[in-house]
């Protein structure tokens, strides 16, 4: 990749290891880490699940944009919330400062890794089921991302592989 931007954006499903495999790929380019849900747990000074309760999915999503689109840093690898497709602003700064990697994980494997939905603050509409929610969000991951991850077959070392791969 010849004309990389500064930072690293990671996008996908909740469960996809965004989190998991941006830690291993920040020590391994030297990059610092950003976890934008934890970044909007310190500024609201709640966690997500309440956040989403008190405010709504919309009112959650208006936080989600802000501290998304206020994000200012260089050589860092940022992992978003998997709701951040929602916030068009947020996606069009987060593209403007870094280059977007897709992780995209198979549905029947997702349902495997997320059986607790609620306690990860994931944004459901009533009634959405996670098979819903993934199909509405899978065409946005891939609408914004530089390049996509297929995650099939593979591990968080596999996956950072490919990262790497991609980078060179």
């Amino acid at each position: 990749m010849k004309d990389q931007k500064k930072n690293i954006v990671l996008i996908g499903m909740p469960g996809s290891g965004k989190s998991t495999v941006g830690v291993i790929l920040a020590k391994v380019l030297g990059y610092t880490f950003v976890d934008s849900d934890l970044l909007i747990q310190k500024e609201e000074k709640r966690l997500l699940k309440d956040i989403i309760a008190k405010e709504g999915q919309e009112g959650f999503l208006k936080i989600e944009n802000r501290v998304n689109k206020s994000i200012y840093t260089e050589n860092s690898v940022i992992a978003t919330g998997g709701s951040v497709v929602y916030c068009q602003e947020a996606m069009e700064h987060l593209k403007e400062i870094g280059t977007i990697l897709y992780l995209k994980l198979d549905y029947p494997i997702l349902n495997r890794r997320l059986s607790n939905l609620i306690g990860r603050g994931v944004v459901l509409k009533k009634g959405q089921t996670l098979k819903d929610l993934y199909e509405e969000r899978a065409p946005l991951y891939e609408k914004y991302a530089d390049y996509i991850i297929d995650e099939k077959k593979t591990n968080a070392e596999g996956t950072l592989q490919k990262i790497l791969e991609i980078l060179k």
